[in-house]
């Protein structure tokens, strides 16, 4: 068989090879001025036609392509490739009369997809007008009526197969045999070509890549290329989602020797030279027990105006030079991705976790802000230096926290002696800024970030929230404070920089955020376009109510969602007019260009010369950046998910408390006192006929039981899917 199978590839080869000669060959014969020139004619005979399409012989024999047949298909292929004209059953026919337009399939669910097109609006595509589409292949697409808000599509053709062909999945049992069935795409089981396939087994994780495709993903053929174990394990479901969206989770062997041989040398003499030499100022990190990459150390003294505060990040930018390797697979990679326990770095460990780590005790080279703040908490000034420093401890958050409030014991005072003073000034600084951002109207909004706990073999046997301490509300203040430096320097002085930018909210989401809170009979301010200071009076109108944590929600889903810019837009949830990612180059893209261009400001680069350099480089970073940090963030989305499932896996046929977190027209979503969110489908709601208002309730005509958003509930856990990452709830009897 592996002979045939071979001998078989080699025929396809060989006939690929032919055909390339012969195109190659016929393509000499056509020049490009008699290209064009068919080009224009097809474009004008199939605008003036009476038809809305011309079959394929007519169109040829208008064309009069027997006189050269090679530039008239090679024309016909341009013109298809580009989208200008598409095929249907009965001929070929001009894009623009059927109000078609060039797109990108960007995501598919079971039963529909999302194009983008060139300007980025996004159109919801019903599963059977996908054509077969995959993610990033680029296609024709028609506008159609659309049902709801979202703009509506079709694909009408395929101009560009996507290069990336895989898809993961979940072995199942089908007729005849065993079939994938992908996470998305298809409800359809797919046929497996068994005999180019690694092995499989019912229940397993597995990538696939396609063989063949069809012209409905139900048609399309698959091999399995990986198997990861069952599907009923979220550490496998997880690898094989990072494995299907081609995230790079090894460095390759050279970014490793460059890393190491950078992490060997140590931190020099030379290094050092022409440095600011902080090493005698009380200067300490503070971060999770178990963080590896300290990239931010603080220092505090009071002055007559207030207070100078120091924030020291890792100089990564030292390490990582422009043009490196090392640099192209930071850039690649755009940021670290953390789930669960596991975390894939930007940075090789050499780096991240060694030598650009400030650890404590260890002479470390760094870039600080050294800000002049008020006894206001206002921004003074901000001096900005390369430097070397040497952290004094190695502070943990919940041993500061401890200290904070009183109750640490004498090992953890001793511990922090040489920097006891310096933590309490920092903590009335943070009161000062605290009450500073309060002023400035900044939104409070309320998330509950959580964690997973894992038992011995990494099952998920637990859900906790993160809980932040003062020492945690510390380091943010400092960071945010540092990050604001950075920005109002570039701006000032008009050089390029990549911010960090959080737009106002789109006028559309402001109308929907006031509806809502009528129908929940909050009060809401008066405006047009909001600010703000509007969104803090909506949550604190609600802050002791019942309502607060649906109130929350709403009002963060109503904002727009940060991401990188090469411009100071402003960020709206902070209420500040600069803002840009400074303190975490270990860990993000966009802060390690953040000190490059810093270091290059410091060592006196002209204006001039620094927009002539980074000024598209800008554009192109922050533009990538958001991308990969959309990308990390589905990663954590995912993983949470699964987490949850596996979690819940052990608990089908329980009851749990819970309240109605959002309402859709197929059924309610119910978050759980223990934070896990689940759907209550309207096909598994007792019998009736029910009234959907999509986003704020459910009725059932005839008894007139409502389910409203905000309402509690108690569920029966029915179904946990770990591969899906779903939940399935019934109402408790």
């Amino acid at each position: 068989m592996a002979r045939h199978n071979k001998k078989h590839e080699q025929r396809k080869a060989k006939r690929g090879s032919t055909q390339a000669v012969v195109r190659t060959h016929t393509a000499s014969r056509a020049n490009p001025e008699e290209i064009a020139s068919c080009a224009n004619k097809i474009r004008t005979f199939l605008t003036q036609t009476n038809k809305r399409q011309l079959p394929a012989a007519e169109l040829a024999r208008k064309c009069k392509s027997s006189r050269c047949p090679d530039a008239f298909r090679l024309a016909m292929e341009q013109l298809l490739r580009q989208g200008v004209i598409f095929e249907r059953r009965s001929g070929y026919a001009l894009s623009e009369r059927f109000d078609c337009f060039p797109a990108v399939t960007v995501r598919l669910a079971r039963s529909f997809g999302f194009i983008a097109d060139e300007e980025g609006t996004e159109y919801f595509v019903p599963g059977k007008f996908l054509m077969g589409s995959m993610p990033g292949d680029r296609v024709l697409a028609r506008r159609l009526e659309a049902r709801s808000e979202s703009p509506e599509a079709e694909v009408t053709a395929i101009l560009e197969e996507s290069e990336n062909s895989q898809i993961t999945g979940k072995i199942v049992t089908g007729e005849g045999g065993l079939y994938f069935l992908a996470d998305t795409m298809s409800s359809t089981p797919l046929h497996i070509d068994y005999r180019e396939s690694v092995h499989y087994a019912v229940g397993d994780k597995v990538l696939a890549v396609l063989t063949q495709r069809g012209r409905r993903h139900m048609e399309h053929r698959v091999k399995i290329i990986l198997n990861f174990g069952t599907a009923d394990n979220a550490e496998n479901c997880m690898a094989a989602k990072i494995a299907g969206m081609d995230i790079p989770v090894e460095f390759p062997a050279e970014v490793l020797r460059e890393a190491e041989k950078l992490a060997a040398a140590g931190v020099t003499a030379f290094d050092m030279e022409g440095r600011c030499d902080l090493r005698g100022d009380v200067i300490f990190t503070i971060d999770g027990a178990s963080s590896k990459d300290l990239d931010d150390a603080v220092s505090i003294r009071r002055t007559d105006k207030g207070w100078e505060l120091g924030v020291h990040i890792a100089d990564v930018s030292h390490y990582v030079r422009p043009n490196s390797r090392l640099d192209a697979e930071a850039f690649e990679r755009g940021t670290s991705i953390y789930y669960a326990d596991k975390v894939i770095p930007m940075l090789p460990p050499a780096l991240s976790n060694g030598i650009c780590s400030l650890n404590g005790g260890e002479d470390r080279l760094a870039c600080s802000a050294l800000m002049e703040i008020s006894a206001e908490g206002d921004l003074l000034d901000a001096k900005f230096c390369k430097s070397v420093i040497n952290s004094r401890v190695r502070g943990v958050y919940s041993e500061c926290n401890e200290i904070l409030e009183g109750s640490a014991n004498d090992e953890i005072l001793e511990k922090y002696a040489p920097v006891m003073e310096s933590l309490q000034e920092l903590d009335r600084l943070t009161q000062v800024l605290e009450q500073r951002r309060i002023q400035r109207g900044a939104p409070e909004l309320e998330s509950t970030e959580t964690a997973v706990v894992l038992d011995e073999n990494g099952i998920c046997v637990g859900i906790v929230p993160r809980i932040a301490g003062r020492s945690e509300g510390i380091i943010e203040a400092c960071m945010l404070m540092a990050n604001q430096a950075a920005a109002r320097l570039a701006r000032t002085v008009g050089i390029p920089l990549v911010y960090r930018v959080h737009e106002d909210p789109a006028p559309e989401r402001v109308a929907a955020l006031k509806e809502m809170l009528c129908k929940l009979g909050q009060p809401c301010p008066d405006f047009d376009e909001a600010s703000p200071r509007d969104m803090q009076q909506i949550l604190n109108d609600a802050r002791d109510k019942s309502c607060f944590p649906i109130v929350n929600k709403l009002t963060l889903r109503s904002m727009a969602k940060a991401r990188y810019s090469h411009e100071p837009l402003g960020h709206f949830g902070l209420a500040l007019r600069d803002y840009a990612h400074f303190t975490s180059p270990i860990r993000r893209y966009p802060d390690l260009v953040v000190h490059r261009i810093l270091s290059d400001y410091l060592d006196e680069a002209g204006k001039d010369w620094l927009c002539k350099r980074y000024g598209r480089f800008t554009e192109n970073a922050a533009e990538h950046s958001s991308a990969m940090e959309v990308r990390a963030v589905a990663v954590e989305r995912d993983a949470d998910d699964c987490y949850a499932a596996e979690f819940m896996l052990s608990h089908v046929g329980e009851t749990f408390h819970g309240i109605i977190s959002s309402v859709t027209d197929f059924g309610i979503y119910v978050t759980l006192d223990n934070y896990v969110e689940g759907l209550l489908h309207i096909n598994d709601m007792p019998e009736g006929s029910y009234e959907i208002e999509e986003g704020w309730y459910l009725k059932e005509s005839f008894t007139g039981r409502t389910y409203r958003l905000g309402e509690e509930l108690t569920v029966l856990c029915a179904k946990a899917d770990v591969n899906s990452g779903k939940i399935d709830f019934v109402l408790a009897e």
